[in-house]
């Protein structure tokens, strides 16, 4: 669909894809990796077991704006993959794929890429231009930086 747009991005990791995998599948680090500024919150009790099918609901904030969301795990591939898709938020289309690929025994790719879609047709696309895609990048180079931070720090 036109008004679909795609979003990748991919980082290094050195460290074996099982390490990696445990900490992107305990949904308490999504909290950890999300930048302040969005007030991010987990509302589903802790710990969640993650598999096909579980869904998780949070609160956030988005340029000051209250909102929920809520996700649906709709592939889980330990330790390869796992799909997030949106149920309830702001874009009328989310679905997030979080691959894992090992280099080495000591290294992994990390590739996110994310297929979304705001509301409101050619209006959404306008919104998009103006704020959203600037958004999204703030949001994964935050990541870029505190993945491999809070993994180091395990060490």
């Amino acid at each position: 669909m036109k008004f679909e747009k795609e979003f990748k991005v991919e980082q290094q990791i050195d460290l074996p894809i099982a390490e990696v995998f445990d900490f992107f599948s305990r949904a308490e680090n999504l909290q950890r990796i999300t930048p302040p500024l969005l007030d991010f919150k987990i509302v589903t009790p802790l710990p969640i077991e993650m598999k096909t099918g579980t869904l998780i609901d949070y609160r956030l904030k988005v340029r000051g704006l209250p909102m929920r969301w809520r996700t649906l795990i709709a592939d889980w591939q330990p330790p390869h993959r796992f799909v997030d898709t949106q149920l309830k938020g702001p874009y009328s289309l989310w679905h997030h794929t979080h691959e894992f690929e090992a280099l080495s025994p000591n290294s992994t790719m990390i590739r996110d890429t994310v297929r979304y879609r705001l509301p409101f047709g050619p209006l959404g696309l306008l919104v998009h231009k103006l704020i959203v895609e600037n958004d999204i990048r703030q949001i994964f180079d935050f990541r870029l930086k505190e993945v491999p931070r809070l993994l180091m720090e395990k060490k």
